[in-house]
């Protein structure tokens, strides 16, 4: 409502003198409606400022013990103790991790099994079982370089110089294999930029300039292109599909782009094919829906329609191609944590009640449930959980308790909206609760985003996607990337054929464990 300054004074007179108008009521309610939509707004902005602090700053995870100060009650079931987990303690790491290191067998000096024990003189020692282990860790340039210099001889009389050969660990090329995939790993896998691993080499005096690093990561990809697409091929045949997208810049598209579509994204899709994991991230002006037609396209036909986990965007879905769509409860879940300083109670309801069927969900995981059993399961216990949500979100709105445009309004207005796509784990076998695995390996582009800023071209895009593909696809495989990436680059002469007739992921199984020993 509009009112004048001297509206306001003369307002304040008459309250003072307790002698106010019939008209001073109807402008007292429209006073009062105003600080309740400004208390409103505030509120909402110090959310959102509070989420770019979080963003700027870094923040503790969304557990109920950080967001609610406490541990949330849990349900009397409880998950199998006899499950391994990570043992507390002193937290170094055991040197049985150390699987890329050099092992070296250090013999006694003086005593072999058998030899009469030197302390007592009268019984004789025998090997343990388990040796004792230290861990030396030296430190060296990322790129190693080593320097053949060769004698060479000259006849006096005829003048022919005579140089010895190369030993056959120097190679052919100057470049080892393993140098490209370490080149690959600290740019797409670590975030590591090209000129920052230039300054380093050269710091350690083994200089490799930025460019060189390029041309071999781009000749590095041209042979590695079968087995993305092989990835592609294996992922369109996945039961269960999750994918989202965040913003990516490519400078030289925002000089060609047309207006029709400003948005650059990077798509992340992960693939649940069998018991494997398959990652895929696709750059360009197209969004997470747009990619996971491409992806689609590969399905082979009579296969049932796969599960897509996203968020609730529209933009994630396929216009293309039919998929069991879910959404994503963590999604949800994280509205009432970022309001849960204006509104404590209510969203540490939410939250409590969210983190039982996480723990549900917990339980069929360590008990390794098949999807029909952890199926039934959620919905003997969950689903009572989530009805009981379900009837409180409707009370808060039917009853007023709620104002519907605030943000704890806007959050029960979103659960309710997309109910039936929340608690797709209660209806389809096998569907995940939340878009977790997902955001996380979009974290490597995110990663690559803070430190380049940006892809300078599209092919330099096409690059950076093929190789996070395979690097993250590794590591969700438990497989060594250094290695097996070295493994592809020396086996290029006959990679397509054997792209053709085998998987990725048999190889990936067999590599797994040819390498990691």
């Amino acid at each position: 409502m509009n009112i004048s300054r001297k509206q306001l004074k003369d307002l304040q007179k008459r309250i003072g003198k307790r002698k106010l108008f019939e008209s001073d009521y109807e402008l007292l309610q429209g006073l009062t409606e105003t600080v309740q939509c400004l208390s409103q707004a505030l509120a909402e902005k110090e959310a959102s400022i509070g989420r770019l602090v979080k963003y700027l700053l870094g923040a503790p995870t969304e557990t109920a013990r950080n967001v609610l100060g406490k541990q949330p009650e849990k349900p009397a079931i409880e998950i199998d103790k006899k499950k391994p987990g990570k043992r507390k303690g002193h937290g170094r790491i055991p040197a049985s991790a150390y699987t890329g290191g050099v092992r070296e067998v250090i013999d006694h000096p003086g005593l072999k099994g058998g030899a009469v024990c030197p302390g007592c003189q009268k019984g004789k020692v025998y090997e343990l079982a388990l040796p004792s282990v230290c861990v030396r860790i030296t430190g060296e340039a990322p790129l190693k370089s080593t320097v053949y210099e060769r004698v060479r001889l000259r006849c006096n009389l005829c003048g022919e110089i005579h140089v010895p050969e190369l030993p056959p660990k120097a190679g052919q090329k100057k470049y080892a294999d393993s140098a490209a995939a370490m080149v690959a790993l600290l740019k797409y896998g670590c975030g590591l930029p090209l000129n920052r691993l230039e300054k380093l080499q050269g710091h350690l005096g083994q200089p490799v300039s930025s460019s060189t690093s390029w041309d071999i990561l781009a000749a590095a990809a041209i042979t590695l292109a079968p087995v993305h697409d092989s990835l592609v091929n294996n992922a369109a045949q996945g039961e269960i599909l999750y994918n989202d997208d965040i913003q990516m810049k490519i400078l030289s598209f925002l000089k060609e782009q047309d207006t029709d579509r400003n948005g650059l994204f990077t798509t992340g899709v992960i693939s649940k094919y069998g018991d494997h994991h398959i990652a895929l991230f696709m750059t360009g002006n197209q969004h997470a829906g747009e990619n996971l037609t491409r992806v689609l396209k590969h399905r082979e036909t009579g296969l049932a329609p796969p599960v897509q986990m996203c968020d609730a965007a529209s933009r994630n879905a396929s216009k293309e191609f039919e998929t069991i769509l879910v959404n994503c409860l963590a999604n949800a879940r994280r509205q009432f944590v970022e309001l849960v300083d204006q509104f404590p109670d209510e969203c540490a309801y939410m939250i409590e009640q969210l983190g039982m069927v996480y723990h549900h969900d917990a339980i069929s995981r360590s008990q390794k449930m098949s999807p029909e059993e952890r199926l039934a399961y959620h919905r003997e216990h969950s689903a009572q959980v989530m009805d009981e949500m379900k009837k409180w979100c409707r009370r808060q709105l039917d009853e007023k308790l709620v104002e519907p445009n605030s943000g704890l309004g806007k959050a029960i207005k979103y659960m309710l909206n997309h109910w039936s796509k929340l608690t797709g784990f209660l209806h389809v076998a096998g569907a995940p609760l939340d878009n977790n695995i997902c955001e996380r390996a979009l974290k490597h582009a995110i990663l690559h985003r803070k430190n380049a800023l940006f892809y300078k071209t599209r092919h330099g895009a096409r690059v950076g996607d093929l190789f996070m593909s395979l690097i993250h696809t590794c590591q969700l495989q438990g497989i060594n990337p250094l290695n097996y990436l070295t493994w592809l680059l020396k086996h290029a002469g006959n990679l397509a054929q054997r792209v053709a007739k085998d998987s990725f992921l048999a190889r990936s199984e067999t590599l797994s464990r040819r390498i990691l020993i």
